[in-house]
């Protein structure tokens, strides 16, 4: 019952025009002719006049849609006395337009939804130490703060305990944590790690990092031209052929009669309801599939899409440390290493800590239980496994603990944990980020399906940057990047359409930048999912395929439903310009067009067949990255 009441409310025109059409048809049957004509009348041109108003007001901005063509059908009907075929063009109109509003609606509902979940409040510690939530506008230079484990920093703010570890991928890029010391700027969308951590405000909220981000972004939007609709790229021939016809059976038969009779077959019902219901239709296929798209001129983009990029962590990696390699010392084996370190960090809540435990049970390795486990801050973890004392931690305490410890050379992007066994040194976990398996089937479905141009836009190291790349097929990187680096290198790209993926805060920008942003929403990038036009909200990046595929299904279709609806138009204009087919026979029979072009585009409601992604062996990734 709300839903109705709200689309009464957002729609007037459709729901009144139906009960003005059964008043008209009650009255006509009735023998008030007269009274139903001038009902219908001044019913329709008071819609006319609400139309043009409009119209003006779209050519004053320079778009020309299919609104001339209307207005011109609805006034030929009435000056025939077909008030009928009148209301019929009216409800066709409105109800187009309340179908298209309908899908963007539904697109931008889901998504506001999944965006929802980004904190916007602050812990604020008072002189005498009392916490107080507030909203994070209230937050001023030098308050104190305090975040707790897992929380987004707010505002850019100093450090005031010894140490802490930040998550700053959506923000850099960086997939590995960044350890701060007392004093040290953290920067506003950071995440916390594992303690509750002390700040002090640098800058209020509107100042910050973040902000400056989204005022990026803004610019961004502004500076993108705006998506032109399919039906309104054959508004002008089509307006123009059929007034010609028209025009010409007028001058011809010399009856002002003919000129309504061949335009009733002219309405652009086709165009306004057959567009919109295929997009309907792929804009339901695509949520099915995990990707939320904002609205059909956005997913007719993805059907044209020429040339993509992709950030890199977050998006063709997977954001999150994993295991590449055990280094095992003198008298240690791999697999017992790997055995301990991960039964001891059962009892850590390090970053690292997950990737250690995932390699050791991807492995078949049974993790053991602790007699007893501590851990300490930042440093690492102790556990008695078995009788062994395990340490697990950072190379500076481990060292601290063995006489023989050796500490490892790591490539870029790399992070090691350092593993101690009854006070010896047993060897280092080497992990780095983890190459989503799908990434090089992604970039090489795209590759052989018509995608000319695919590059890497990266703010991490160029080693790391150009190791991924090379293992996923990307020739083309662009590392060590600035937000506005990433949005100039976007706005350069051709050929055009372009795709941009993207997930961290950081990617905003040229998310917004580019023709289609697509962020990976897995994982709650406010602003990325704000800036971009779709969110790929299950985590896979084989999802954009999928996107890909409808968007091109889609298009497909509506794009033929279209060009139906036009020939069988003409060609029925043609056949009126000889007086053959009477104006309530015209309007009758074009109904019948625009079912044949309605039914057509419910063909979007089917899964696109054909070309579907392949897999990569995650096997294959792995030893692809090591080689890297």
């Amino acid at each position: 019952m709300t839903t109705a009441l709200r689309f009464l409310k957002r729609y007037p025109v459709v729901p009144l025009t139906v009960l003005v059409g059964i008043g008209v048809l009650a009255l006509h049957t009735a023998g008030f002719a007269f009274a139903a004509q001038v009902i219908a009348t001044v019913f329709v041109a008071a819609f006319m006049l609400w139309t043009i108003v409009g119209m003006v007001r779209s050519l004053l901005k320079g778009q020309f849609g299919l609104d001339i063509l209307a207005v011109v059908a609805m006034g030929a009907t009435l000056a025939v006395g077909e008030y009928v075929a009148s209301l019929i063009v009216v409800l066709m109109l409105s109800g187009g337009e309340a179908l298209e509003d309908f899908a963007s609606y539904r697109a931008r509902r889901d998504l506001n939804a999944l965006l929802e979940r980004s904190p916007q409040r602050a812990h604020l510690l008072d002189a005498d130490g009392s916490l107080r939530e507030v909203p994070v506008e209230q937050v001023g230079e030098g308050d104190l703060l305090l975040v707790r484990p897992s929380e987004i920093v707010p505002t850019d703010a100093a450090l005031l305990d010894d140490v802490a570890e930040f998550d700053e991928s959506s923000l850099t890029g960086e997939s590995l944590p960044v350890t701060k010391s007392a004093g040290d700027e953290v920067m506003s969308g950071s995440v916390n790690g594992d303690d509750a951590v002390r700040l002090r405000v640098l800058r209020p909220a509107e100042q910050s990092q973040y902000q400056q981000i989204v005022k990026l972004v803004a610019a961004a939007e502004d500076a993108k031209a705006p998506m032109v609709r399919l039906a309104d790229r054959y508004a002008v021939p089509f307006t123009i052929v059929s007034l010609v016809i028209a025009g010409a059976a007028w001058a011809i038969a010399g009856d002002a009669a003919r000129f309504a009779e061949v335009l009733v077959l002219a309405t652009p019902c086709p165009l306004l309801i057959a567009a919109p219901v295929a997009f309907l239709g792929g804009l339901s296929q695509t949520s099915r599939r995990g990707v939320i798209v904002k609205g059909g001129a956005v997913l007719e983009q993805f059907g044209r899409i020429r040339s993509a990029a992709f950030d890199k962590t977050g998006t063709l990696t997977r954001g999150r440390p994993a295991l590449i390699d055990v280094r095992a010392a003198s008298g240690f084996e791999e697999a017992d290493v790997l055995r301990d370190a991960a039964s001891a960090e059962q009892y850590s809540t390090h970053a690292l800590a997950d990737g250690i435990r995932a390699a050791a049970e991807e492995r078949g390795l049974t993790l053991l239980p602790a007699s007893h486990a501590a851990e300490a801050a930042t440093n690492g973890v102790t556990a008695v496994i078995e009788g062994r004392t395990v340490v697990v931690g950072k190379p500076a305490y481990i060292d601290a603990l063995t006489p023989d410890f050796v500490r490892e050379e790591l490539r870029s992007g790399e992070a090691a944990a350092y593993v101690a066994i009854d006070g010896r040194y047993a060897g280092a976990l080497i992990l780095a980020d983890e190459l989503r398996s799908e990434s090089g089937a992604v970039v090489g479905w795209m590759r052989e399906h018509g995608v000319e141009r695919i590059a890497m836009l990266t703010g991490d190291a160029r080693p790391t940057a150009e190791s991924v790349a090379a293992a996923i097929g990307v020739t083309e990187v662009h590392a060590e990047l600035l937000p506005a680096d990433k949005v100039r290198l976007a706005s350069e790209m051709a050929p055009r359409p372009m795709l941009m993926v993207g997930d961290g805060v950081n990617d905003a920008p040229v998310l917004a930048a580019a023709d289609i942003g697509v962020a990976m929403g897995a994982k709650g990038a406010t602003a990325a999912g704000e800036a971009a036009d779709a969110v790929i909200v299950a985590d896979s990046l084989s999802r954009l395929v999928d996107a890909i595929r409808i968007g091109r299904h889609t298009l497909a279709v509506a794009t033929t439903a279209i060009v139906i609806g036009i020939v069988l138009s003409i060609g029925l204009m043609l056949v009126a310009t000889t007086g053959v087919i009477p104006a309530v026979a015209g309007a009758l029979i074009q109904e019948a067009v625009d079912l044949a072009t309605i039914l057509y585009a419910l063909r979007a409601l089917r899964p696109p067949k054909g070309s579907e992604l392949g897999t990569v062996p995650s096997a294959q990734v792995a030893s692809v990255m090591r080689s890297g």
